[in-house]
């Protein structure tokens, strides 16, 4: 099934406040509301500003924001190509099901394609079946033998303090 008169665009400076109101409403679905720290002051610098860090897309249903994707560049040294790191893909609860998930990471995918991009990739919580379902019924495999690693906050800043040349 399709939505009718479903659209994607790029977001606009004026999407800011609806952005970090879905950015809320996914948190909370994966019970990390508590996590978030993004601001609209934030999400304009590094999505509008000098130099973006990233870049987001709406879904509109029937006129109404209905979910959007968050992403960025990576790049990968063995295949020599870059690549998208899907950061984020929410629909809001009243819009699934109609297709608009599978639209945003088949337009990314569309994207990552005429970027000459090599591959499109994303983190799901291990526990969020019904996301796990979705990825691979459009084709995405598990990296099992990856472990994500990150260092924030004060570890970031002791690691950046240990830097000697």
């Amino acid at each position: 099934m399709t939505v009718p008169a479903a659209v994607i665009r790029p977001a606009r400076p004026e999407d800011i406040e609806t952005l970090i109101t879905m950015i809320r409403e996914l948190a909370k679905y994966e019970a990390l509301e508590h996590e978030v720290r993004a601001t609209p002051e934030l999400l304009n610098l590094h999505l509008f500003g000098e130099r973006p860090f990233a870049e987001a897309w709406i879904a509109e249903a029937e006129g109404e924001v209905a979910g959007f994707v968050l992403f960025f560049h990576t790049f990968s040294t063995w295949r020599g190509l870059p690549g998208i790191y899907l950061e984020d893909l929410y629909v809001r609860p009243a819009h699934r099901g109609l297709g608009l998930g599978k639209a945003l990471l088949a337009r990314l995918a569309t994207l990552a394609l005429e970027r000459g991009c090599g591959r499109l990739e994303w983190a799901v919580l291990d526990w969020n079946a019904p996301a796990i379902g979705f990825y691979q019924a459009m084709g995405a495999t598990p990296m099992d033998e990856w472990t994500v690693f990150r260092v924030e906050d004060s570890a970031l800043e002791t690691l950046a303090g240990q830097a000697s040349i």
